[in-house]
């Protein structure tokens, strides 16, 4: 028996990049998944995979009661879904764009744990963990738009513990550094050069290199567990010593 046996979480989008390592991992450990994501056939067995549109109010509230209905209760969320592969300054993009950014990055999160709020709220282990990002903390150049929402994510994440802790509802985050998903590589191959592009990223990293899906998703399932029963309103970073370890 794992630590998450019993244990029913929804992932938004949990299709591809951490999403996807996420949802892998905690069926791994034991966990029943539901997943919220534009692809639900990227969604791996034997997870519920719901075609969802996270800007859609009424249809994350429907994905959501699916998977409760299916699985019979909820305990867990993870607010993973974002739009990444954005590039550019604060003086780039339209105010469409950045609109759209946030009304995913940001207002998807919002739209998901409302819908899931009724259901923690009769859960006996209830967790919500926020996919924020390394760049709430440091400045990267270029990364404006991603930065802005992500940073929004972590204020989010700190003012929910402190709202749901008298429901016992833990709230918590995970801050991934660089991180070797499709987003990434999508960034990467707009250079023209990917692996000069690859190159500059990984050293960059005190650890000399970029972080995996995998690293990020450990950080997520220990959060959700039983294991971090005492743990709400923090953020985790896993980003190789990226602004606090200085590179050789």
């Amino acid at each position: 028996m794992s630590e998450l046996t019993g244990l029913v979480a929804v992932v938004t989008g949990g299709g591809s990049g951490i999403g996807l390592a996420t949802t892998r991992l905690l069926l791994e450990r034991g966990a029943e998944v539901g997943v919220l994501d534009l692809d639900p056939s990227a969604v791996p067995e034997p997870a519920l995979g719901i075609e969802c549109d996270l800007r859609d109010d009424a249809a994350v509230r429907a994905g959501v009661d699916a998977i409760a209905e299916r699985f019979g209760h909820l305990d867990a969320l993870v607010n993973n879904a974002a739009i990444a592969g954005t590039a550019g300054t604060i003086a780039d993009g339209d105010l469409a764009e950045w609109a759209q950014v946030y009304d995913v990055n940001v207002y998807g999160a919002i739209r998901a744990t409302r819908a899931v709020l009724p259901h923690l709220r009769r859960s006996a282990n209830a967790s919500i963990v926020n996919t924020c990002s390394v760049v709430n903390a440091i400045g990267l150049p270029d990364r404006a738009m991603y930065a802005a929402s992500k940073g929004a994510m972590h204020a989010l994440t700190l003012a929910t513990a402190a709202d749901l802790i008298g429901e016992g509802i833990r709230v918590n985050g995970v801050a991934p550094g660089t991180t070797d998903t499709p987003a990434i590589a999508g960034l990467m191959a707009a250079t023209g050069d990917p692996d000069e592009g690859y190159r500059r990223l990984a050293a960059r990293v005190p650890m000399g290199r970029l972080m995996r899906p995998e690293e990020i998703a450990a950080a997520s399932a220990f959060l959700v567990s039983p294991l971090a029963a005492g743990i709400t309103g923090i953020v985790i970073p896993v980003h190789g010593g990226l602004g606090v370890v200085a590179p050789r």
